[in-house]
């Protein structure tokens, strides 16, 4: 296998279809090429590290990023936050998820994503009315790039009026998830930096607000909670809202725009979800395991010298997990390059797995099943105006950057 296998991941002419690359890569199941990152891609060696305490999500148990494309270097994560619970271990990890689920989800918040419904599908309904011109529609811009962050304000209790600046907030720290490679990057390092600052500001001063007067949303919660493991500091509530907002934005983009574009490549699968909206559950967690909207994760590492298929990986070497070609490979997955919501056996990785699994799965699944459904349910004859579409630069979160589409016209 040819050195430049990793390159040609990353390599924005692949990001279209990037599968061929992670078929050729399970090939060797845990490929080096003596200076990069340990790259693992097929479905049980991935599971199984998800699960192995000896793997570390903390940057700073890497001994050596040489050779990483993906290291964390230049404009990722320079902030002043700590790292979010995402980039820590156990047992720091584990107390700073286990405060953010009391508010969120069972066993002392069962009804926090439920209680959703409603709000979701009234956000749904009014960016479908409103998407106007039915000849050309951008359905990323117009609709699944509002709503996840809609929803995240109404989550963490943004009031409505400050909506409009926390939408380019998010916009701009989306953006430095995305390499592009025609700005300048001490401009864009400088602006991802503003929004950071502003952001933090803003939600600090929300957290004072609501530490004085809680209401029912999730920050109001996380403010005021004083549970077996004590009070967040504002610090480890900063970044943990700012995480929320990231994380829950980026991936159900994706999510939602992947599946839109995969049903209208399988125009029967689409017509069954507008006669049957109950098939949006099992057709979400198809689309996990056939376009996850988080292809691979890079930064993790060894805490000791570990063995994967026979290979060993010293301690502090960097480590990517290949998600999407776990999801695809076909000694798990009977004919794995078809899409099939009909599929008996949908156990993917496309949320992770283990510790570190996806700590919003109930809300992205709820989002792209109403989203999906709804679409499905309204769009008269939509169409692809181009495919593929033109993507987002970034390998790692891969999704497109806009879908047009085209419908006859917006059944009520």
């Amino acid at each position: 296998m040819s050195h430049g296998i990793l390159s040609q991941i990353l390599d924005y002419a692949n990001r279209a279809n990037p599968y061929p690359l992670y078929e050729e890569l399970r090939k060797t199941p845990v490929f080096h090429d003596g200076t990069g990152p340990y790259v693992v891609s097929s479905y049980y060696d991935i599971h199984n590290l998800l699960h192995d305490p000896r793997l570390s999500s903390d940057s700073r148990n890497l001994a050596a990023t040489a050779g990483d494309p993906l290291a964390e270097g230049g404009e990722g994560e320079q902030t002043a936050l700590p790292p979010s619970f995402l980039k820590l271990d156990p047992p720091e990890h584990d107390r700073l998820r286990r405060m953010t689920n009391r508010p969120f989800g069972p066993p002392h918040s069962p009804r926090r994503v439920d209680g959703m419904r409603g709000g979701l599908k009234d956000i749904v309904t009014g960016l479908i009315d409103n998407l106007g011109d039915t000849e050309r529609i951008d359905l990323v811009d117009q609709f699944a790039y509002p709503f996840p962050v809609t929803m995240i304000c109404q989550l963490l209790g943004v009031p409505r009026e400050d909506e409009a600046r926390f939408h380019v907030w998010a916009d701009t720290l989306a953006a430095s998830l995305d390499p592009d490679p025609d700005s300048d990057p001490a401009e864009r390092q400088r602006k991802t930096h503003d929004s950071r600052m502003e952001l933090g500001m803003y939600l600090a001063g929300l957290i004072e607000e609501r530490r004085k007067a809680p209401g029912d949303d999730m920050l109001s919660q996380l403010a005021v909670a004083d549970g077996p493991d004590g009070a967040m500091s504002t610090m480890e509530l900063l970044s943990t809202a700012a995480l929320l907002l990231i994380a829950g934005h980026e991936t159900t983009v994706n999510l939602i725009t992947n599946g839109m574009l995969t049903l209208l490549r399988n125009p029967d699968v689409l017509e069954q979800l507008r006669q049957n909206p109950g098939l949006a559950v099992p057709l979400v967690e198809e689309l996990l395991r056939f376009e996850p909207p988080v292809q691979l994760l890079p930064q993790r590492t060894p805490l000791v010298d570990i063995e994967v298929g026979g290979v060993t990986i010293p301690k502090g070497s960097s480590m990517w997990l290949i998600l999407a070609s776990g999801n695809r490979d076909p000694n798990r997955f009977e004919n794995p390059d078809r899409f099939d919501p009909y599929r008996k056996d949908i156990q993917h990785l496309g949320l992770g797995s283990g510790i570190h699994s996806c700590f919003g799965a109930p809300l992205a699944r709820l989002e792209a099943q109403l989203a999906l459904s709804e679409l499905a349910r309204r769009l008269e004859n939509p169409r692809l105006l181009e495919d593929p579409p033109p993507y987002r630069q970034n390998a790692v979160l891969r999704g497109p950057r806009h879908l047009r589409i085209a419908c006859d016209g917006i059944r009520d």
